[in-house]
This record gives C-alpha cells, sequence and structure tokens, in this order.
C-alpha cells in the first residue's frame, strides 16, 4: 500500500514542482498527439471539411464536459488539503463520493447531450457539411461520456494527493487504445467501412471506458495511494458533497465560461468569407497546435495546485507561493521554444493536417502568429489558476475568467464587426487580449494572499 509523498511539503520545492508537472505534462503532450493524429487523419482522408466537425464538435463538447470535469477541482482541495494534514480516511471518503456523483451526472449528460447536439451544431453556425460530418461525432461522444468523467476523476485525485505518475499511465493505455482504434475506424480497414470523423468519436469513448474499468479497480485494489473504504458504502455522504461542490461549482462555471466564449468565437468565425477554412484553421492551429503550451501549462497547473493544497494543509503557506512562481518560469520557457516553432515554420505545421489550400494555409499562418504572443500569458494564467483553486479559492478564477475570456474578446469583436465588418485578424486579436487579461488578474489576485485564511473540512461520516 503506497503511503503520501511527504517530499511534496517538506523536500526541495522545484524538485517537488517538477515531480509533479512531469508526468501530467507527458500525459497531456500523449494525449494532445492523438487528436493531432485524429486530425491528420481526418484531413488527408476526408478532407478540410472534417477537421471543422471535430473541432466544432469538442468545441461544444468541452462546454459541458468541462463544466462536469471541473467540478473534481472541489474534489482536488479537499484531497490536497487532507493528504498534507495527513488524514487518509478522509481521502477515501471524498474519492468514492466523487465517484458516485460521476455516474450520475454521466447519464443526465447522455441523454440532454444526445438530444441537443442538432441544435448545439446550429448555435455556432456550422457549415451544412460540417454539421453533417459533425452530428454522428458529437451524439457519441455525449452518449459514451462515462468513460471520459471516471478518468477525469481518477486522474484528478491521485495527482491532488501527489501521485502524478499512475494518471500518465493511465493516460499513455487511453491513448494506444484510441490510436489503435482510429487507425481502423478512420479510414476503414478489411470489412470495416470508412467511418471519418464517427470513427473518432467511436474510438475516444471506448478507449476511455476500458481505461477507467481499470483505474477503478487500482483503486479497489488498496494498493495506491487513493484508495476507498472498506466496505463499500453506495450512500451519498452529503456533507462531502456540497464540500465537492461548493470549491468545485465555481470552477465548472469558469470552464462554461471559458469555453461558451469558444463556442461565441466559432460563430463569428462562422460569419467570415471563408467560414469552413476559418473554422478549419481554428481547430488546428488553436485546439491542436497551440495545445503544445497547453499540454505543458495544464501539467503545470496541476501540479501548482497540488502544491499550494498540499502546504497550505501542512501549513506552510509560503511554499506555496514560491511553488507557483516555479511552475510559471518553466511554463513561459516551453512558450518560447514553441512561439519560435509557430513564426519560423508555421506552413509545415499546417501541412502535417492536410492543409494545403492557399487560402486555408493563409489563414493558419495569421493565427499562429498571434498565438505566439498569447502562449507566455496563456501559460502565467493557468499556473495561476491552479494555484488559487488549489488552496480553495475557485471563485476568483471563475470571476477573473468573466471578465477575461467573455467580456473583453466578445465585446472587442462586436465592435469590430460593427466598425467595418468582421475579419479573422480582429478574432486573434480578441483571443490574445483574453490571455493578457486572464493571466495579469490571475497573478494579481493570487499575490493579494487571501486565500491563506479559507478553511477546509468535512464533517464526520454517520454510522
Amino acid at each position: 500500500m503506497q503511503k503520501f509523498d511527504r517530499s511534496i511539503v517538506d523536500g526541495p520545492l522545484a524538485a517537488a514542482v517538477w515531480k509533479l508537472a512531469w508526468p501530467t505534462m507527458l500525459q497531456n503532450v500523449i494525449a494532445g498527439l492523438q487528436g493531432i493524429i485524429d486530425h491528420a487523419m481526418v484531413g488527408h482522408f476526408i478532407g478540410y471539411t472534417a477537421n471543422a466537425a471535430i473541432g466544432v464538435s469538442w468545441q461544444i463538447f468541452l462546454v459541458v464536459i468541462v463544466f462536469i470535469a471541473s467540478l473534481y477541482s472541489g474534489m482536488g482541495v479537499l484531497v490536497a488539503r487532507f493528504t498534507g494534514a495527513g488524514e487518509p480516511e478522509k481521502v477515501s471518503r471524498v474519492v468514492q463520493q466523487a465517484f458516485l456523483t460521476s455516474l450520475f451526472l454521466s447519464v443526465v449528460l447522455a441523454v440532454a447531450g444526445y438530444l441537443l447536439a442538432p441544435v448545439l451544431l446550429d448555435v455556432v453556425r456550422a457549415a451544412p457539411p460540417v454539421k453533417e460530418a459533425a452530428l454522428p461525432f458529437l451524439r457519441t461522444m455525449f452518449v459514451g461520456n462515462v468513460g471520459m468523467l471516471v478518468f477525469f476523476m481518477l486522474g484528478g485525485a491521485f495527482r491532488a494527493a501527489g501521485d502524478a505518475r499512475t494518471p500518465l499511465r493511465l493516460g499513455i493505455a487511453a491513448t494506444v487504445l484510441n490510436a489503435a482504434f482510429n487507425l481502423v475506424l478512420i479510414p476503414g480497414l478489411g470489412p470495416i467501412p470508412q467511418l471519418g470523423a464517427f470513427g473518432a468519436a467511436l474510438g475516444t469513448v471506448t478507449a476511455n471506458v476500458i481505461v477507467a474499468l481499470v483505474g477503478n479497480a487500482m483503486v479497489l485494489s488498496g494498493k495506491y495511494v487513493v484508495r476507498v473504504p472498506r466496505p463499500l458504502n453506495f450512500a451519498p455522504d452529503w456533507a462531502i458533497i456540497r464540500s465537492i461542490f461548493r470549491f468545485g461549482l465555481p470552477t465548472g462555471l469558469q470552464g462554461i465560461a471559458m469555453n461558451v466564449a469558444g463556442v461565441i468565437l466559432l460563430r463569428f468565425i462562422g460569419s467570415l468569407e471563408y467560414s469552413a477554412a476559418a473554422q478549419a484553421a481554428y481547430a488546428v492551429g488553436y485546439t491542436e497546435l497551440f495545445s503544445m503550451i497547453t499540454w505543458t501549462s495544464v501539467g503545470l497547473m496541476s501540479a501548482a495546485a497540488t502544491i499550494t493544497g498540499q502546504n497550505l494543509g501542512a501549513g506552510k503557506p509560503q511554499r506555496s507561493v514560491d511553488g507557483a512562481w516555479v511552475a510559471a518560469r518553466i511554463g513561459l520557457g516551453v512558450a518560447f521554444v514553441v512561439g519560435l516553432a509557430f513564426v519560423a515554420i508555421p506552413s509545415y505545421l499546417l501541412g502535417i493536417f492536410g492543409m494545403k489550400e492557399p487560402h486555408v494555409l493563409e489563414i493558419g499562418a495569421q493565427l499562429l502568429r498571434y498565438l505566439t504572443v498569447s502562449g507566455f500569458f496563456v501559460t502565467v494564467a493557468l499556473v495561476y489558476n491552479g494555484a488559487l483553486q488549489g488552496t480553495g479559492d475557485t471563485t476568483s478564477p471563475f470571476y477573473i475568467s468573466l471578465v477575461s475570456q467573455i467580456a473583453i474578446p466578445l465585446t472587442y469583436c462586436a465592435v469590430m464587426d460593427a466598425a467595418h465588418g468582421l475579419r479573422s485578424a480582429d478574432i486573434w486579436t480578441a483571443i490574445v487580449l483574453g490571455h493578457v487579461m486572464r493571466a495579469t488578474l490571475g497573478y494579481l489576485r493570487f499575490r493579494q494572499g487571501k486565500w491563506r485564511a479559507i478553511q477546509v473540512d468535512i464533517t464526520a461520516a454517520k454510522a
């Protein structure tokens, strides 16, 4: 049976941050590569319309899935605090209740998502051929969401408890399975017909369900740092569930705010002259290539949340402050390297996804230049977002997102549209402005230090 890693609260700080960050960063890179493979395959076998279909569908799906998955940040706050305080029994109770909540939410999401998928595609003004390819992809993702939810929940629990390597192993397994399924389903092999975008969704759903089952078996074995109390209790513990939602709901609303903004941006993109080409460039440039920065930043965000939460639980708030800055410096270094590639070889990067049409390349290269600037700010924003959430201050990032991800970029697009008609450069500028404001507000809020006084606890379980 594994024990809590006390080096996070007692050992060298830079080593602790890196120990937590690199497995999540690598997991995100590997998982992100799967998205690149999917886009590259459908781009070559089907065409850029399929790229747009997957990109539009993912943006819609993420509005809902990120809200639910973000509730696990509430679980993460509790797990990190109780781990730092050396209270394994409370950690186990929290994880079990998070699992039960996931099962309930997955059923609601499957039914609602299947029924509302056509309406949601109309909201983003998906072109008719894009909508035709996107509808089966989106419905499949909604119906099969349970594997992804449970996978997110288990990964968050292990990382908050200081074990970032187990989620890495599960993530690698999910990516390998996903790649194997998609290599068969997207182009069609043997008796299996070419399924295109629908095949990509089917492969993703199946891989996540398999890995979620394996992860549950690991937790039930009692051999890992995250385990559940015995005998198993399937009754809801409302005190824990309320605490999960207390800390997680603002983060869930933040996820909605960010992704609703993305959906509205897609609507603006849909109004451009070359709307399908612009949506494809956005799907590849922002969703996939820009992920080379966000993969790292999300890993650092998770590390910052664990560092701040556990050290606050251990009564060492200054280590929380120092740990966030260490994570931010790492992120800025990665953003610099990736930004150089965006500026130096944009056509090559876009060509990986089968983008060869001149107007698509022109729009995509323009977007990458803007994202080079955005990268420095988004990594700082994500690190300090994670640091705030790890301490239990999940409300501030929500309000920061309302301002930076909705108010500023969407207002800017609306003003430019009224002034001279919307151009692609206006939308890319709006993205940059949003990231600059989010980084600035997140850093200033964390430096205020009001999170030091936040109390975290749960009442004793009823007999």
